[in-house]
């Protein structure tokens, strides 16, 4: 009977045992399945400390990331916008598109004619008179409420009311139509007979035609950007006007000081129409035969041979085209003219003169 009670306290004592053994290696199995939870935090947070030690290329690119992914977003919304405004300026739109390739053809033909000298083709001249005149009377004809031509003779239109936009589109329309006007003016110099005047002769007053004609596209936007600078609200009251009228005083001094520039540039232009290019001499038939007696320019024969101050010898016409656009004699390169006569060749400048 003394020896159950014993036996019982051994056994329930060797249970107990087992229990914490059983237990022991249960917490240490546990501790080790956590130990890899634990240094995943720690590994998933050493990109982050790669990158705020790379700088601010990572922080950069997310910004665009998330720029990128607006104009995703954003795209079906902005094609809604544009379609909405092309539907609201088609008018505007289409005429200057038309402008735009209006100019392009009648520059590129008239450029054409001018390079083939006497051989230039009168009727296509005519065709392109015509052309610039009726583009001329079709738009000044669809816009007649709003008076567009004022601006030709430097008088605001009659656009109610002038803002931004307005004043833009209306400096644009008048700087073609400038173009078109002094166009047509080297068309009629191109129909003036060959016998009245000759190429050199006709280059220049094609170069003065180009050189004025920029000149008025320089002055006719300045009634329209004081006019719009000027004006002020009622609400805004003297700071207002103060402000405006300041503001157009600089810009009429930033004016004056481009005109300067251009006035210089078409006095020289004028000087030339005067006196003429002086290109060289007449050269001698010796001086010919000893050249070879064939132009480096054309690879022919000499008509009417010039000599330069290099004594390099070419035919006068070929010598006057090169001359349209470079300074220096084309074989040895030593400058012979102090300007680039470059409009002698018809072209017409393509830059807008929008302020």
């Amino acid at each position: 009977m003394t020896s159950k009670p014993g036996e019982s306290g051994g056994g329930a004592s060797s249970r107990r045992s087992r229990v914490n053994s059983y237990s022991h290696t249960h917490s240490q199995q546990h501790s080790h399945n956590r130990g890899p939870h634990h240094s995943n935090p720690e590994s998933e947070l050493d990109p982050p400390d790669s990158d705020l030690d790379s700088g601010e290329p990572s922080s950069s690119f997310s910004e665009l990331r998330c720029l990128f992914r607006w104009l995703q977003k954003s795209l079906p919304f902005l094609v809604i916008i544009c379609a909405k405004l092309v539907v609201q300026h088609a008018l505007g739109l289409a005429v200057g598109v038309g402008l735009f390739t209006t100019f392009l053809y009648v520059n590129k033909n008239i450029q054409t004619q001018v390079f083939l000298q006497d051989r230039h083709s009168k009727l296509q001249c005519v065709w392109l008179l015509v052309f610039l005149t009726s583009s001329t009377l079709l738009l000044y004809y669809t816009f007649l409420s709003e008076t567009l031509h004022y601006c030709l003779i430097f008088l605001s239109p009659t656009i109610e009311p002038l803002g931004f936009w307005e004043v833009l589109w209306t400096v644009g329309i008048t700087n073609f139509i400038i173009k078109f006007l002094f166009m047509g003016m080297k068309c009629l110099i191109l129909l003036i007979p060959s016998s009245l005047v000759n190429y050199k002769t006709q280059g220049r007053w094609v170069m003065l035609s180009e050189e004025l004609g920029q000149a008025h596209q320089a002055t006719a936007p300045v009634p329209l950007w004081f006019r719009y600078l000027v004006t002020y609200q009622e609400v805004d009251g003297t700071p207002g006007l103060t402000l405006g009228v300041l503001l157009a005083l600089l810009y009429l001094i930033m004016k004056l000081l481009g005109l300067y520039g251009q006035w210089t540039s078409i006095l020289k232009t004028v000087r030339v129409f005067l006196n003429g290019e002086h290109t060289g001499a007449a050269a001698t038939r010796s001086q010919c035969s000893e050249a070879g007696d064939v132009c480096p320019i054309c690879q022919g024969e000499y008509r009417d041979p010039r000599v330069l101050l290099c004594q390099h010898i070419f035919c006068d016409d070929c010598i006057a085209l090169w001359f349209n656009r470079e300074k220096s004699c084309p074989l040895c390169r030593t400058v012979i003219t102090e300007k680039v006569y470059k409009w002698r060749d018809g072209a017409t400048s393509p830059h807008l003169q929008i302020y």
